[in-house]
């Protein structure tokens, strides 16, 4: 599996003849070459909640490359009225696995919320936040956290999933900060390799992943920390 991450929580995934982008908000403060590349052969676009910093540019990239949306019902309605295809997308929710060709996702529980900003200052609800967790048949599961605070429901979707890539926001004041994120790690998941996300973006945000790496010190758990559009491969 080849990772990459443009930020913020913005990654590509490459495995088997999937090609993913996870809240695609490529065109961001840390990443300054534009959304083509990231989305070059993207296969589907997958959205854990509607806030600006993760819709990002998928409007864009979906109506560029054809591919498929996979997000919650009012994320994908909302869309489809911003000019995406209505036969393009894949709407799920809470508890929900959808079958997206190659690999499953499963909505599971974030603490969050969820809207999307408008030009005028309204803001549109868009459901529910959610956590991904992705099943491939030939390759590791991921779970991309989303935004969210550790809850102990973590220790159930370990038991259902199994995941052994994990995606964490770090980030704190909009998620939870390192320490926490490390606690929630070690506590409740038996997770293979870390990728640390939702930081140094904004001045609001913690500018480093160090309190995350230091408190998966000694467990055993591969942190990993790439540079912005950086590739790993796990």
């Amino acid at each position: 599996m080849k990772i990459t991450w443009y930020g913020q929580s913005a990654f590509r995934i490459e495995t088997g003849k999937a090609k993913i982008l996870i809240d695609p908000f490529i065109q961001n403060p840390l990443w300054d070459k534009g959304w083509e590349g990231p989305a070059e052969g993207v296969t589907h676009v997958l959205l854990t909640h509607g806030h600006n910093d993760h819709i990002g540019d998928a409007v864009a990239i979906l109506r560029k490359t054809g591919a498929q949306l996979v997000a919650n019902f009012e994320i994908c309605m909302y869309l489809v009225g911003q000019g995406v295809g209505g036969d393009k997308i894949n709407p799920g929710n809470h508890g929900g696995t959808v079958d997206c060709g190659g690999f499953t996702t499963t909505f599971v529980n974030a603490l969050h919320s969820s809207s999307y900003g408008n030009d005028d200052g309204s803001n549109t609800y868009l459901g529910n936040p959610a956590g991904l967790v992705l099943h491939f048949p030939e390759d590791r599961t991921l779970y991309h956290m989303g935004d969210t605070d550790i809850f102990s429901d973590m220790a159930l979707i370990n038991e259902l999933h199994q995941p052994q890539i994990g995606i964490v926001p770090v980030g704190d004041r909009f998620t939870m900060g390192g320490a926490v994120a490390a606690l929630a790690c070690r506590r409740y998941f038996n997770f293979e390799t870390v990728i640390p996300c939702h930081y140094k973006t904004f001045p609001l945000l913690d500018q480093t992943p160090e309190k995350f790496v230091a408190g998966m010190e000694g467990s055993g758990v591969d942190v990993v920390v790439p540079a912005v559009g950086e590739t790993k491969e796990i």
